[in-house]
């Protein structure tokens, strides 16, 4: 989203700012509530409209003196909003009417450069539509009544906000003829009038998009630092009050030829906790698990001082049961005393012994604070994704599967064996084995780890989870499989095509 011009809604707080942004990206991004200061940090979003494509920016109320360490900060975010926006969209109040308040946002607004959209909002009859001509005092001539939530309004906005945009860059006409271009190459592919070739950015399956990393953790574990240390710049407000991040939050950094998506998100407390929080923590916990749903590899950040906590291996289990991948960062490993070159070796020794379950997860040590070894979690992450989406050949398995079985049979459960026949991989991301047996119900736990150990030992799978299924071979599959020819390879009949 480089090339393309930002918009800011800015405005003081609880004028429906988030609700706004919602709208205009067409889902619920931002955290909605009818209190003030929902909103902390700075939320992006990719909107098009009318052929153009813009960023839009959701930020926290403008104040002038919120007497509030925290929401200080999220000032410094709101006026970073206004110093990179293109077109500034200042939302206000019709049902309240102007107020002191909005008078202070609009003296901040008058020293940027970029064009200002009044929008009285919750102007959601004619009469609120009349009584917001009142915001014209504000001095700028275009003002516009909305109503965010009904969507009354909001398209003659968007049509305002275009013509408001900058001419289109270079950059942008280029992407906007190969974004052409690429879409009638994969439509004549996917109707069958084209092959793909060697110089197609894609292949004939399901483009896999941009890497989604998703930083978890509890609250106050350091998941913002680390995205800003990442980025390089104070993105994400930062604090050492528990539950400072409530939105989840996607931000794009470029990585090799490719990018990556950064998903930072709110603490996860446990349970009883977020059921007795206000509704504001309740929404952030969702959004975080949400945001674990839409990504391909999670970062879980642990407090190197607190260790592994029953906390962070439930948040690993949620991980695990969604089929991401996992990397382990332990953080703030700077506060550590009195560390050894046998140090780390002996905590990666306790986290295996404390969740065996994630000894397929890599682990390491870093600091967001003073950089230590960040960039190499990003890097991990990245191996991972890779790693998920790592295919088998049939043949190769099915060779792999035969030799683990001579090397161990399945336990006999009530005096009958189950006998493994054959394996194929149905999926990846995460990779999916699908055993066919006989007795398939009686394949105990354990031989099921050790068909999982032996797929590791030789492929690697490191920090992605496996599926293992294992499924009954059918007496009537087996009946009607067709008789096969001596010396051809299992599942082939030996049959050759006639001579056309």
């Amino acid at each position: 989203m480089a090339d393309l011009p930002v918009v800011a809604i800015v405005g003081r707080p609880n004028v429906g700012k988030s609700t706004l942004f919602n709208r205009i990206l067409g889902e619920r991004t931002a955290i909605v509530e009818d209190r003030a200061r929902t909103t902390r940090d700075r939320l992006y979003g990719d909107a098009e409209w009318n052929d153009r494509r813009f960023v839009i920016v959701d930020t926290g109320g403008l104040e002038v003196d919120p007497g509030d360490p925290i929401e200080a900060l999220v000032q410094v975010q709101a006026r970073m909003a206004i110093a990179e926006a293109d077109v500034i969209v200042f939302v206000v109040d019709a049902v309240a009417g102007l107020t002191p308040s909005d008078t202070d946002a609009a003296d901040v607004l008058r020293r940027s450069n970029a064009p200002v959209i009044v929008v009285a909002n919750k102007a959601d009859s004619d009469r609120r539509e009349l009584d917001a001509a009142e915001f014209f005092a504000l001095g700028w001539a275009s003002m516009l009544a909305t109503s965010a939530l009904h969507g009354r309004g909001v398209a003659d906005l968007l049509d305002v906000i275009v013509d408001a945009l900058p001419p289109e860059s270079a950059d942008e006409v280029a992407r906007k003829a190969r974004d052409v271009a690429d879409e009638r190459r994969a439509r004549d592919v996917a109707d069958g009038f084209a092959e793909p070739g060697e110089g197609d950015d894609f292949e004939a399956e399901e483009l896999p998009g941009p890497v989604r990393i998703a930083l978890l953790g509890r609250p106050n574990v350091g998941k913002s630092s680390l995205l800003n240390r990442l980025l390089g710049e104070e993105r994400m407000i930062v604090s050492e009050v528990p539950g400072t991040t409530r939105d989840a939050i996607d931000t794009r950094l470029a990585y090799g030829h490719g990018e990556v998506v950064l998903i930072d998100t709110a603490g996860i407390r446990k349970r009883g906790k977020v059921a007795s929080a206000a509704a504001a923590e309740k929404y952030s916990a969702i959004r975080s698990l949400r945001a674990l749903g839409r990504a391909d590899v999670a970062i879980l950040l642990i407090d190197a001082v607190e260790g592994l906590t029953a906390q962070d291996a439930h948040i690993a289990g949620y991980v695990v049961e969604e089929g991401k991948g996992l990397v382990l960062a332990v953080n703030k490993w700077d506060l550590v005393e009195d560390k050894t070159d046998r140090t780390f070796a002996r905590y990666i020794e306790w986290v295996r012994r404390e969740a065996p379950f994630l000894d397929f997860a890599p682990v390491v040590s870093i600091s967001a604070l003073t950089g230590q070894r960040a960039d190499r979690v990003l890097e991990l992450a990245v191996d991972v994704w890779g790693e998920r989406r790592r295919r088998i050949p049939t043949g190769e398995l099915n060779r792999l599967v035969a030799d683990a079985v001579a090397r161990q049979q399945p336990p006999t459960v009530r005096n009958r064996r189950p006998k493994i026949l054959y394996a194929t991989q149905a999926a990846v991301a995460p990779p999916t084995f699908v055993f066919f047996a006989k007795d398939a119900d009686d394949v105990h736990f354990s031989y099921q780890r050790y068909l999982e150990n032996r797929l590791r030992d030789a492929y690697g799978f490191i920090g992605t989870p496996l599926r293992l299924r294992f499924r009954e071979r059918r007496r009537d599959e087996a009946k009607n499989r067709p008789p096969r020819r001596p010396g051809t390879a299992p599942g082939s009949t030996g049959r050759t095509r006639p001579a056309s």
